[in-house]
């Protein structure tokens, strides 16, 4: 009798455990989404920028020498004219008072030469001596001449050099570097400061080389550039594009390109001061723009979720992408226009899932339907 109800104990144990369990349904997820528009969509890229001089140079020595003092530092407002840094000039010196006696000399051989061709030309007027003694005479006044008018030019050139061991600011502005330190032994030439001149202030950004020839047809068309100062209030400024270097950046393989902002928001911005380029960018139509959360990366592929208004369910699309605009995605494909997009909680989704929309508390399901739809992706 025991033996008999061991086995009828298996028997029920291995009926229930063969048999199948019910999956638990799979729950319907609350969604936002938007509507993707047949508006054509423009858009506003974004450049870091930097406010600089129009005009910037790099002041050095005319002469080489020692340093012996610097008279500004970085950040210093300098008039024209003002002395920016000293060499050690006594060298200069012995050579302006070697030309200087240079010249004494030739000055004095110059008239001892000029008295003998006058007694020497009386002496031939009276006979006592032949012409070709006088053209002698005159070779050798023309020749000391030449020696007085070389030893001149060369007491100026000394001049100048023993003037050139001051370094004097060519305009008036404000020093941006420093490149050489007192007591430095400098060649004629060599960079001592930067000094950025005061006038026109150019907004200076980088653009990719797939982009420079976007940046050159809109620089030909107003209104297309503005640049907003970081920490100033008010509307953007408007600025006009002056310059897009010709080759790229060897470092950073971008091109440079200077934007002038006018003479009197020039007089307001500091320079170094940092700014934001805004171009606002063509209207194209077939570009929508979705929030980044609206897009996921699958098996290599950028897609979205697309809900099927009919049975409430989400399907996944492949999209193209042109690049970011802020917090928003620029979408060139994949997409048409009536299309609703999920835009939020899009990584836990599966195909033929069953969604609804998401409901803000407070707000009725018709009402957040309508709104829903109603939402329409286009670019500002």
């Amino acid at each position: 009798m025991r033996h008999l109800l061991l086995i009828a104990l298996a028997s029920a144990a291995v009926v229930t455990g063969c048999a199948k369990t019910e999956p638990a349904p799979e729950p319907v997820r609350a969604v936002r989404t938007m509507t993707v528009s047949s508006d054509a969509a423009g858009g506003v890229h974004e450049y870091a920028a930097e406010v600089r001089a129009r005009t910037e140079s790099r002041l050095g020595f005319r002469v080489g020498g020692k340093i012996v003092r610097r008279n500004v530092d970085a950040g210093s407002t300098v008039k024209a004219g003002q002395v920016l840094a000293q060499l050690d000039p006594q060298d200069l010196r012995l050579g302006q008072d070697a030309a200087r006696a240079g010249l004494v000399a030739a000055q004095a051989n110059h008239d001892q030469t000029a008295a003998d061709y006058k007694r020497f030309k009386e002496l031939r007027d009276q006979g006592f001596i032949s012409s070709a003694e006088l053209e002698r005479r005159d070779t050798a006044l023309k020749a000391a001449q030449a020696q007085l008018d070389q030893a001149r030019a060369q007491a100026s050139v000394q001049g100048n050099q023993a003037a050139y061991a001051a370094l004097l600011a060519d305009a008036s502005g404000v020093i941006t570097g420093v490149d050489a330190e007192p007591g430095m032994v400098v060649g004629a030439g060599a960079s001592v400061v930067r000094l950025a001149h005061d006038g026109p202030r150019d907004v200076v950004f980088a653009v990719p080389e797939d982009q420079v020839g976007l940046i050159k047809v809109l620089a030909s068309q107003p209104g297309r550039f503005k640049v907003r100062l970081w920490g100033a209030r008010g509307e953007p400024l408007p600025a006009t594009v002056r310059e897009i270097a010709a080759a790229a950046d060897p470092v950073t393989r971008t091109f440079l390109v200077k934007a002038d902002i006018g003479a009197d928001a020039s007089k307001e911005v500091q320079l170094g001061q940092t700014a934001t380029m805004l171009v606002e960018m063509p209207k194209t139509i077939g570009i929508n723009k979705l929030p980044l959360s609206a897009l996921k990366e699958e098996q290599g592929r950028t897609i979205v979720w697309i809900v099927d208004k009919a049975s409430m369910t989400v399907k996944p699309q492949p999209v193209q992408l042109a690049g970011a605009d802020g917090n928003d995605a620029v979408v060139t494909g994949g997409l048409t226009p009536g299309q609703v997009v999920v835009t939020a909680g899009v990584h836990v989704l599966n195909p033929g899932q069953k969604v609804k929309l998401y409901v803000e508390p407070g707000v009725s399901a018709s009402v957040a339907a309508v709104a829903s739809v109603a939402t329409a992706v286009t670019l500002k």
